[in-house]
């Protein structure tokens, strides 16, 4: 059937080698491409575009370095492109039949013909009967893929072959190039548009984060310069006022009585993110985001324009069945479009599937939910336990790092690390879990099971990989009670304390946090990337490395590359997106977190180019002209972001209640912190303490003794003997009532920036306009010329 519709096979008889390999080459000649770049209304170039280029920048010079030569960065003229049409042939700038179709192209249009192809005889009639995909579910082949042009070290030895792999190796895929510019227009004609419009938004991405990264860097340096203006954390170091002030056990039985001026360290770390600088940065990120969203849509709508998408839709993706769909379903009903008979699913059965799905789905966001509460109970019953056994640890002799070992930062490490084993864990577990829940709904075009398959993804990996840091952020410290009646995580009768926040504030913390579980994903995601599939085509290939190609031919060393299957870029658009939300949900607790994701994703473009281009057999092109269902996400992430900064500045951070006290309650009416600490600290008497909170006399330190009958506890509360005792302060009630106002006015400003943003910067630069205007009158103009000129030639001749 392959061969009447005109397609040239070749079979290689390998079974010599391993008993049971054929290879089977298959040609498309030009009354094939023509005919099929008909029936898929593929563009091709009519005219060359006579549209002058922007003139050059100024200073245009500075960016040279980071060029590539232009053959590499434009290997095909700028042309004007209408759909092709095999009768008027003549009509197109047809120089060379072998090469007017590129590479993408031609392998776009056989990999159509494989997937249609019947592969039983006509008479037969069994019409389900046919696509490569059926074959290769069913076992009758083992891979079909295009062949990559030649070996990636070096340029193949047929003077026509234009070697685009070994240029795009030498170029783009080598660590050494991580300065230069992508060549986007050579990724395209060798990968095909899906491909490359996903390195153009991993690319843009990457660049805006350079201004992020800026930003937060001088945030950060601000924190470091205005170290010592730190007026609390002097108090809290100074001998005469943090080594005076006891404090209340944060533990049962096992912690004791301990001194303010022991997190001294802690307090002086926190403020290099816990300052006004972090503000501006979380109110400038909110506007960041708008932008790259903005500038990413013009970008992608002239890639749409230059790479001929402009008029694409993805009808004849959701025209394409799924092979499985037409296995499992097996009622038939008419398609209005095609005016055929074909298979459908019941609405009964679709029902009952989704919710089937979506039920596993929440079992497993629950089963995560259950893990998360499962580290904090370790936290929890862990705590007591490290205080216990580091009061008297060798490590507190240390010079440099001893003073750094406490009991909260042995706590907040092990259980990100436990957390982060576990996310990776789930994370291997649910993934084919998603894919057979996703199978199981049987959706009925590629394009819905991406979908499907995405939404179902990213709602795991949200809760994943940011449960940890919503619960340092949102619910550490905020719900302890107070001494004397502490609130316990599964009741009195757990003994699980809830967690406070040491007085260096839960931002320290969640820093810690987000650094642990972003870099560690990073790191293992890189490593898990470049490594697996060196290893594994290594191990395939080790015997036949040392042939000479005569032996070892093209198609043998393509077929021993790994395989880039339908989901490859799924998963890297996934790893991108978690960590867009790792730099936007949590900015305001790591401003360098931009810095980590740019040196990340610097690293992370070549990582990729170097395993599609070595590690990959080449992919079947396909044709997309957006990056689909992420930038919806994006966009929520974005809107999500707004909010929980302005959480993270208001409740998480200590920023209002110094204000407050600076504004309204220092004590002389001065504009400084003198006197912070002691007002933001609540005392408790001793001797009202249950005996199942008061420490054992053997966990007490050897300063405390009788005299000492009060403790300081983080709060803002009325002192022992008053009419109030221990009910929060009128002071309490304007801290909140600031912080709801804050988060208010900030939403509020960063939402009003942000839609006038979006509504300032149109999505599609005024000149991709005029293009697509003087293109489509161009081909209506030479259309009609064209009619005119072959009516006239007909008239002459009778």
């Amino acid at each position: 059937n392959l061969v009447k519709v005109g397609l040239e096979l070749e079979t290689e008889d390998k079974s010599v080698k391993d008993e049971n390999t054929y290879f089977v080459k298959i040609h498309a000649p030009w009354e094939v491409l023509a005919t099929y770049a008909d029936v898929l209304k593929i563009k091709v170039p009519f005219k060359v575009n006579d549209i002058p280029e922007n003139k050059e920048m100024p200073m245009n010079w500075l960016s040279t370095p980071f060029r590539l030569p232009e053959h590499i960065m434009k290997p095909e003229p700028d042309y004007f492109t209408a759909p092709f049409n095999k009768s008027k042939s003549d009509f197109f700038l047809i120089n060379d039949k072998e090469t007017f179709f590129p590479p993408s192209t031609r392998n776009r249009i056989v990999y159509y013909i494989l997937s249609r192809c019947s592969y039983i005889k006509e008479e037969c009639g069994d019409k389900d009967k046919k696509g490569i995909k059926r074959l290769l579910n069913n076992g009758t082949y083992t891979s079909a893929f295009p062949l990559h042009d030649c070996r990636y070290w070096t340029r193949s030895k047929d003077a026509n072959c234009e070697s685009e792999r070994y240029n795009l190796y030498k170029h783009w895929a080598r660590f050494l190039c991580f300065f230069k510019e992508q060549p986007l227009n050579l990724i395209r004609k060798y990968y095909g548009e899906k491909i490359g419009i996903y390195f153009a938004w991993l690319g843009f991405y990457t660049e805006m984060l350079l201004f992020a990264a800026i930003v937060g860097t001088i945030c950060f340096i601000y924190g470091l310069l205005t170290y010592d203006d730190n007026e609390w954390s002097k108090e809290i170091c100074n001998e005469q006022i943090g080594g005076k002030i006891v404090m209340c056990p944060l533990c049962d039985k096992k912690c004791g009585y301990w001194k303010l001026n022991s997190t001294c360290n802690s307090s002086w770390q926190s403020h290099l993110f816990d300052n006004v600088g972090t503000v501006f940065f979380a109110i400038f990120m909110g506007i960041w985001v708008t932008l790259f969203l903005e500038f990413w849509k013009r970008r992608q709508a002239r890639l749409e324009y230059e790479w001929d998408l402009v008029d694409f839709e993805e009808e004849q993706q959701q025209l394409q069945l799924r092979p499985e769909y037409e296995t499992k379903c097996t009622n038939r009903k008419m398609n209005r479009i095609t005016q055929e008979m074909e298979p459908y699913l019941p609405i009964t059965s679709k029902c009952a599937r989704i919710c089937l799905s979506g039920a596993t789905v929440l079992f497993w966001i629950s089963l995560i939910i259950a893990c998360i509460i499962g580290v904090i109970a370790y936290r929890l019953a862990v705590y007591a336990a490290f205080a216990s056994i580091m009061k008297d640890s060798l490590t507190n002799n240390l010079e440099v790092v001893g003073p750094y070992i406490t009991p909260q930062l042995a706590t907040s490490v092990t259980a990100s690390c436990i957390n982060f084993v576990i996310i990776m864990i789930l994370n291997l577990m649910y993934e084919r879990v998603a894919i057979w829940i996703t199978d199981m709904e049987i959706p009925k075009t590629h394009l819905e099971y991406e979908n499907k398959l995405t939404v179902k993804m990213f709602l795991f990996q949200f809760v994943n990989y940011y449960s940890s840091c919503f619960y340092v952020a949102f619910f550490k410290g905020k719900f302890v009670g107070y001494p004397g009646n502490y609130a316990y995580m599964f009741g009195k009768w757990s003994k699980l304390r809830n967690e406070e926040c040491d007085p260096g504030g839960c931002l320290i913390e969640l820093t810690t946090q987000l650094v642990i579980v972003m870099t560690g994903k990073q790191v293992w995601g890189n490593i898990q990337e470049a490594l697996v599939p060196w290893l594994m085509n290594w191990w395939g290939s080790r015997r036949a490395r040392s042939h000479p190609e005569t032996l070892y031919s093209r198609w043998e060393q393509d077929h021993d590359l790994q395989s880039f299957g339908q989901l490859g870029l799924f998963y890297e658009y996934l790893e991108m997106v978690i960590q867009f939300g790792f730099i936007t949900l949590f900015v305001a607790s790591f401003p360098l977190a931009p810095l980590l994701a740019l040196i990340n994703n610097i690293i992370e473009v070549r990582v990729d180019a170097w395993k599609l281009t070595t590690q990959f057999r080449r992919a079947v092109a396909a044709k997309a002209h957006s990056i689909g269902a992420w930038e919806e996400i994006l966009s929520g992430v974005a809107i999500l972001s707004v909010v929980t900064n302005a959480f993270i500045v208001a409740f998480t951070s200590d920023m209002i209640p110094r204000l407050v006290y600076m504004y309204a309650y220092h004590p002389k009416g001065e504009m400084n912190m003198k006197g912070y600490i002691k007002d933001s600290l609540s005392l408790f008497n001793i001797s009202e303490f249950q005996p199942a909170n008061r420490p054992d006399d053997e966990e007490n330190p050897s300063w405390f003794n009788s005299s000492i009958d009060t403790c300081s506890y983080r709060d803002y509360r009325y002192p022992p003997g008053h009419v109030k005792q221990y009910t929060h302060t009128m002071q309490f009630w304007h801290i909140l009532a600031a912080k709801l106002a804050f988060i208010i006015i900030m939403e509020h400003v960063v939402f009003s920036v942000k839609f006038f943003v979006a509504w300032m910067i149109p999505d599609v630069p005024s000149d991709v306009k005029a293009r697509i205007k003087r293109e489509r009158y161009l081909v209506q103009e030479y259309l009609h010329n064209y009619e005119v000129e072959k009516l006239k030639i007909h008239l002459l001749k009778s």
